[in-house]
């Protein structure tokens, strides 16, 4: 069932997402919908708790599994446009679907938002602690980041051929983070 209302709500959008939409698509009854939520509004609400916990447990994971700033930021964006091709769904939901039409995902939203711009700065201050970008204000380098890469991602999910197009988004937009944060290379400046 869930997986049923993530691909509905990604697709349809919140407003226009019913419930009997959702179990339909489950095949389930709707029984079985109410003995889990109380509502359409709760279920999107967990489901944008779990896969926004889904996707920044996965984009740390990249960030962490890799040391130099560089390898970080391909890590990342790697994992992110995977995400995007292979279960575009979970990209549709965080960062369109229920955007402005569900005011109990407002909070939830700003918070997931904050942990996607807090993947971006650590690596940059510590780029910049080691001399490999210049000194910036790295909460606002990571927030434009990550605006920048949500929409370029955002672009990619309309592309009938994103799976063939991914290790080249990839790939540019490695390119384009290095460019806008100055990255001098591992040797420092």
């Amino acid at each position: 069932m869930l997986q049923s209302a993530v691909r509905i709500f990604a697709e349809r959008g919140y407003q226009a997402t019913t419930i009997r939409d959702i179990v339909s698509d489950a095949d389930v009854a709707i029984g079985t919908f109410y003995f889990y939520f109380p509502d359409k509004e709760t279920l999107f609400v967990h489901l944008y708790e779990e896969t926004a916990d889904f996707l920044i447990q996965t984009l740390q994971q990249a960030v962490n599994s890799r040391s130099s700033f560089p390898q970080q930021v391909k890590a990342v964006l790697q994992s992110y446009v995977s995400i995007a091709v292979f279960e575009p769904a979970v990209v549709e939901l965080l960062l369109v679907a229920g955007v402005g039409t569900v005011p109990a995902l407002a909070e939830k939203r700003a918070v997931f938002r904050e942990k996607l711009v807090q993947i971006w700065q650590r690596p940059l201050s510590e780029a910049m602690d080691r001399n490999f970008v210049p000194l910036q204000n790295e909460r606002q380098t990571a927030v434009a980041l990550t605006g920048a890469i949500d929409q370029v991602i955002l672009g990619m999910l309309a592309e009938a051929d994103r799976d063939e197009i991914a290790d080249g988004v990839v790939q540019d937009m490695t390119r384009f983070v290095l460019r806008a944060t100055g990255h001098y290379g591992e040797q420092g400046k």
